[in-house]
């Protein structure tokens, strides 16, 4: 896009009561990054987890639609209970 910078990266902006920002920029400066940085993680791990879980979905779906159809493992048809008893 024309006028981005940073590898594509857009500046937003969130409105925090005073309180919520001090705690953040202590929580920033204990893990060495900043309030941006704390928010950038925080959006790209939610973001992350929805991805996951519409790859879980998907996956979900694709197994029950294999478990429905079934497999055929080879075997030949079911025998009664006499025939299985029978002893030759």
């Amino acid at each position: 896009m024309i006028g981005m910078k940073d590898g594509g990266a857009q500046k937003v902006t969130i409105r925090l009561d005073r309180g919520t920002i001090r705690k953040a920029r202590i929580l920033a400066a204990r893990r060495g990054t900043s309030i941006s940085g704390l928010v950038a993680r925080q959006i790209e791990s939610l973001v992350g987890v929805e991805v996951s879980d519409e790859c879980y979905e998907r996956a979900m779906r694709q197994a029950l639609a294999l478990m429905k159809q079934g497999f055929h493992l080879g075997g030949g048809g079911l025998r009664d209970r006499d025939g299985v008893h029978e002893r030759g």
